[in-house]
């Protein structure tokens, strides 16, 4: 016994279109395109098919575009050997009204939760809790979206004297990925998260170079904008933003700490932004920064400091300390910061007079080979044409001995 092939039918009415299975007489296709439409009773009410979509007998028998469907033998004669039918809906009557969206599903108020929790490395717990809700869909917002996926954030769980809570605050993670038990479920995860997740930070090192041995204060004072971060030795804090130093200068850049009886050679502190000012595209621009490879930043950022009056200790120093951070970036742009903009974000004031301050700021940013277009013209050629001893402020004076000198020189990195 073969099979019959089902045909289609598309119904039309105005602009509305519609698809449904084709009946197998006329008042079955009326009874279709009726309940459609639902027309009033008295209204206008015919049903036609254009002759390009009816059979090739019955547009023989036609004259004009369209074939009008008014009983039993034109429905069968449009339809003989068709694949499918195309019938348009002529009527007075309002359109058919929108099919009514289905229900929403029912709302869930109580699920299962499972928590597995390391509380030390190899000492695990599971908790089961069943979370019930009043009248709140725990599976839908009021918006439809539903609330579900993996989760990445923090867990509270209280147990103080008749208070027993538990509280998490998480994001919801890319769905397109896949997280391994070890992922989620890991203190050294953890601990390098905290570590990954440190705020934008500037890194100062101070050194002082006296004609004389001496005792001096020195004074940080931090712009509104800026917080105060680590300080080594430990500094002495007088307010929210100021912080202070005591030490004895020596000739050869020794400086005794004497509140942790530490002898150092420069002193080493933090200061970060506030992050909602922090804007690495506008503070690392083409128009006032300078980019190149990572190979040719390295050697490039060596003469740079050596045109700076760096001593090649000073300066290998430098390089070397922050080498961690430069070398993660296959092309870096940077800048160095003007004294004034320097001293707008950490003001220094000691106790000496005269002293002269060399403060040297680099600002740099990592930047994709699709940047480094927009560096056309701001490349390691442009940057070595650049007086840099103009715009940090340099001055002979750093070399003379006999004088109280300040070297500051810090790193921060924009991301």
């Amino acid at each position: 016994m073969s099979l019959a092939r089902q045909r289609l039918l598309t119904l039309a009415y105005g602009d509305m279109e519609t698809i449904r299975m084709l009946p197998n007489s006329f008042a079955e296709l009326e009874a279709v395109a009726r309940d459609w439409t639902k027309p009033p009773p008295d209204a206008v009410f015919s049903l036609r098919v254009p002759t390009e979509y009816a059979s090739i007998h019955a547009a023989r028998l036609v004259a004009g575009p369209y074939i009008y469907l008014t009983s039993e033998d034109s429905f069968q004669i449009a339809v003989m050997g068709v694949h499918g039918l195309r019938v348009e809906i002529v009527s007075d009557a309002p359109p058919p009204p929108d099919e009514p969206p289905p229900p929403p599903p029912p709302p869930v108020l109580e699920m299962d939760g499972s928590f597995n929790l390391e509380l030390t490395p190899g000492q695990n717990v599971a908790l089961d809790v069943t979370v019930t809700s009043d009248e709140l869909d725990m599976a839908r917002m009021e918006d439809g979206t539903t609330v579900d996926g993996v989760f990445w954030g923090k867990l509270d769980i209280v147990h103080q004297g008749d208070t027993h809570k538990l509280e998490f605050t998480g994001t919801r993670l890319p769905a397109d990925q896949d997280y391994s038990p070890e992922f989620m479920f890991n203190s050294r995860v953890v601990a390098k998260l905290a570590v990954v997740s440190k705020p934008t930070t500037a890194k100062f090192n101070l050194s002082i170079l006296a004609p004389e041995s001496q005792f001096c204060d020195i004074m940080l004072s931090f712009s509104p904008l800026w917080k105060i971060g680590m300080t080594w030795p430990p500094a002495e804090i007088l307010e929210e933003s100021k912080v202070k130093y005591f030490v004895r200068v020596n000739p050869g850049g020794a400086l005794e700490h004497f509140d942790s009886e530490m002898v150092t050679t420069a002193l080493y502190y933090e200061a970060m932004p506030d992050p909602a000012m922090v804007d690495p595209v506008e503070y690392v621009a083409p128009r006032n920064s300078y980019a190149m490879t990572f190979k040719d930043f390295v050697r490039h950022i060596m003469n740079v400091l050596d045109q700076l009056g760096l001593s090649l200790h000073a300066r290998t120093t430098f390089v070397n300390n922050n080498m961690a951070a430069f070398s993660q970036h296959k092309n870096i742009a940077y800048r160095f910061l003007s004294p004034s903009k320097v001293a707008a974000a950490v003001d220094i004031t000691v106790a000496a007079e005269p002293c002269l301050f060399t403060r040297l700021f680099l600002m740099f940013r990592g930047i994709s080979d699709d940047e480094m277009g927009e560096f056309s013209g701001a490349g390691e050629k442009e940057a070595n044409a650049v007086n840099w001893r103009s715009i940090v402020g340099w001055s002979e004076d750093s070399k003379d001995p006999t004088l109280f000198r300040i070297l500051e020189t810090a790193v921060l990195e924009v991301s």
